[in-house]
């Protein structure tokens, strides 16, 4: 049987090393960091018998892919399914926004443009496919179809916050996929996410499947004559196959063999955000009305785009009474703030802070933990699907990456189902190639 190296144990790599593992194949796991789980990961602190993700995670009630893989394991029941408060920024307040009769609600819209709203909302979920949507922008398409006034109050501020300079260049077929498949239920996973790639890797190891940590791949070339040659800081490693679960600028560095202008063409096709995290944790609830997740426009000069209060999806018992609140946002590869000094960024965030709670003291704050990332979002321009590279990148050499889940949004959920799609192409071609 085939033996294959996968780079990257996020849980695309994990769910793709489950299915080779099961079709008899050798599986070698590399990774960089001492534990598995990728973007999706955790830490947790001394107090605390759950682990917290570095970046907020959670899963929908519709995510059958991660949802039925659990279901395979036998782990579905440690999953949880609460209904946290999802609220949006309207003129110096913050009001719910996240069922019909929120929408009826909500100050910042006409009559007229609550139903313009609810029967795009409904033509988005009801409409099965997406192709048609993507030579569209989801700036042009929205303004369009909501009218100036609901778009500018409601979804421009959120695109141009995720997106920043990208915001008018983001096909509609991307925000299809966000309003088609989510549900108002939000879901999670007993321990914490991190719990969960940590079991997995058991189940895994169980298997069979070797997992090398602290392990940081330099370069994977082809090997003489059949076979690809996995090169680390300390050995190297021969393998019939290899599947890189990394991003395009990382995947770019490793493999030298690619084309020049393959690279050339990524770096205009693909672009991409970082992502950076605050997390602090609260001796005192944040906001005593229950707000989980607040989507706040930086048009109106908050220095950040998320607010997330754990504590409100997922109980601080969890967390040894700590009150969890994630401050966060998408940057730019080159922003400041993925390279400024935790307490700076801290002390740069706590105007806004004070702008939706105005008595929050920095003595609040029992503790606090940075994180960041370059590669966290990638950008869906015009016709995406043309501009994206094939996961097959040469023979015996494959990429699975966030850009690969597109329409869907990057998360666990899409990074398992691309993970077992992938998997399945290489069994496939393994068979033909035989």
């Amino acid at each position: 049987m085939p033996h294959v190296a996968i780079i990257g144990a996020g849980f695309t790599g994990l769910a793709a090393a489950y299915r080779l593992r099961r079709a008899g194949w050798q599986v070698t796991v590399y990774e960089a960091r001492d534990r598995a789980g990728g973007l999706a990961g955790g830490f947790r602190d001394d107090r605390w018998d759950w682990s917290l993700e570095y970046f907020y995670h959670h899963w929908f009630a519709s995510d059958r892919h991660i949802l039925g893989w659990l279901k395979e394991l036998g782990l579905r029941h440690r999953v949880r399914f609460p209904r946290p408060l999802t609220v949006v920024y309207h003129r110096g307040r913050f009001y719910p926004f996240d069922s019909p009769l929120a929408l009826l609600r909500f100050p910042g819209l006409t009559w007229p443009d609550k139903i313009r709203l609810g029967l795009v909302t409904a033509y988005l979920r009801l409409t099965p496919r997406w192709q048609s949507l993507e030579g569209k922008t989801a700036h042009e398409w929205l303004q369009r179809a909501l009218g100036t006034r609901a778009y500018r109050a409601l979804w421009e501020p959120l695109l141009e916050g995720k997106f920043g300079p990208y915001y008018r260049q983001v096909n509609m077929a991307w925000f299809w996929a966000r309003i088609h498949a989510r549900t108002p239920r939000l879901g999670t996973y007993e321990g914490g996410f991190q719990a969960l790639a940590d079991q997995l890797v058991d189940r895994l190891r169980a298997q069979g499947v070797t997992f090398r940590f602290r392990t940081r791949v330099e370069r994977v070339s082809p090997h003489e004559g059949r076979g690809w040659t996995v090169r680390t800081t300390t050995d190297e490693a021969r393998y019939d196959r290899v599947l890189v679960t990394l991003g395009p600028p990382q995947v770019a560095r490793l493999v030298p063999a690619l084309p020049e202008d393959a690279r050339r063409k990524w770096a205009q096709d693909l672009p991409y955000l970082g992502a950076v995290t605050l997390v602090l944790a609260l001796d005192r609830v944040f906001n005593p009305q229950g707000f989980y997740w607040y989507n706040i426009p930086k048009r109106e000069g908050f220095p950040f785009l998320i607010l997330v209060e754990h504590t409100h999806f997922v109980p601080p018992r969890h967390f040894g009474g700590d009150h969890i609140l994630y401050v966060g946002d998408y940057v730019p590869p080159d922003h400041p703030y993925l390279t400024m000094e935790p307490q700076a960024l801290l002390e740069h965030f706590l105007p806004g802070l004070r702008r939706v709670r105005p008595d929050f003291d920095l003595a609040w704050v029992r503790r606090f933990w940075c994180f960041r990332t370059a590669y966290a979002q990638p950008v869906p321009l015009l016709h995406h699907s043309r501009r994206l590279p094939p996961t097959r990148l040469l023979p015996g050499l494959y990429w699975a990456s966030m850009s690969h889940v597109y329409p869907w949004d990057r998360g666990t959920n899409y990074a398992v189902e691309l993970g077992f799609r992938v998997a399945g192409e290489m069994m496939n071609d393994a068979i033909i190639s035989s």
